[in-house]
């Protein structure tokens, strides 16, 4: 799939030529960083959380005293413009800021949507003893310490859950919860608080929903009656199978499919217009 990708100045942007496919092989040819990603909504003219997202690449800039190369406001216009491109279709966008130099690049991409079918089938996940070294920062090292495990993510993997001492922290890019009756089970330590986690924390807890928000670390070997993934650039996504043993009844189970529908209703109510409707 075609990247674009730049280097954001003041003045403009300057295009990084990249013969890389994906978004994780174009970071990899840059300095060492903090890194977000999201996509754009609405065909392509808003974003959820983009505040929060952008606060991942400054305030881990400020805390280093790294001068970052445009200040946010300029960015906002320069991530608004891109999104353009691709009008009215919808565009995965990556924001870097390098440790260097606090030189900040744009990569943004096509977004393919994931089918219906997944959404209402599930999705199968296998585990791996592996966790973040700093889970307080989106830390580009992360993704090329993390090569062997996103390589076993394939047609039949969707996703590769870290663990840590036999319990689950998230998932490699994304969030992981457990559910067992009316309690809904995550991480709080040791891994990255997604933007998408935030949302859905809440509308578990307020959605008239009654679920009661456990922080604790599932077990690999626990049973759950169900378990989902969540991110920015796919929202919910429900998990069948864990190392090839069914999840609950081995299919979507019903307060899961009751945040999505929860959490599509947030998207359309609170995602930020950055740009006009082509």
């Amino acid at each position: 799939m075609i990247i674009t990708a730049l280097q954001i100045m003041p003045n403009g942007n300057i295009p990084i030529k990249t013969n890389t496919s994906t978004l994780d092989d174009m970071t990899r040819e840059l300095p060492q960083g903090f890194y977000t990603t999201f996509c754009t909504l609405s065909n392509g003219t808003k974003v959820l959380g983009l505040r929060t997202h952008l606060g991942r690449l400054y305030l881990p800039a400020m805390e280093l005293g790294l001068i970052p190369s445009v200040d946010q406001p300029i960015l906002r216009t320069r991530v608004a413009d891109l999104a353009k491109m691709n009008l009215p279709n919808e565009s995965r966008i990556r924001l870097i800021l390098t440790k260097n130099n606090g030189m900040i690049y744009i990569a943004i991409q096509p977004f393919e949507p994931l089918s219906k079918q997944l959404y209402e089938n599930g999705v199968k996940v296998i585990t791996s003893e592996l966790a973040r070294t700093d889970p307080r920062v989106k830390d580009t090292g992360f993704i090329s310490s993390s090569i062997a495990q996103r390589k076993q993510v394939s047609r039949d993997i969707f996703e590769v859950l870290l663990t840590k001492d036999g319990k689950i922290l998230e998932g490699m890019t994304s969030n992981f919860y457990a559910v067992k009756g009316k309690t809904l089970t995550t991480a709080q330590r040791g891994i990255l608080l997604g933007v998408t986690r935030r949302v859905i924390l809440r509308l578990a807890r307020e959605q008239g929903m009654y679920l009661r928000v456990a922080y604790r670390a599932p077990a690999v070997n626990e049973k759950f009656d169900e378990a989902f993934l969540t991110s920015s650039s796919r929202g919910i996504v429900p998990i069948v199978s864990i190392e090839n043993k069914p999840v609950g009844q081995g299919r979507v189970g019903k307060w899961t499919k009751t945040l999505s529908q929860a959490y599509q209703a947030y998207v359309e109510e609170r995602s930020e217009k950055i740009v006009e409707s082509a």
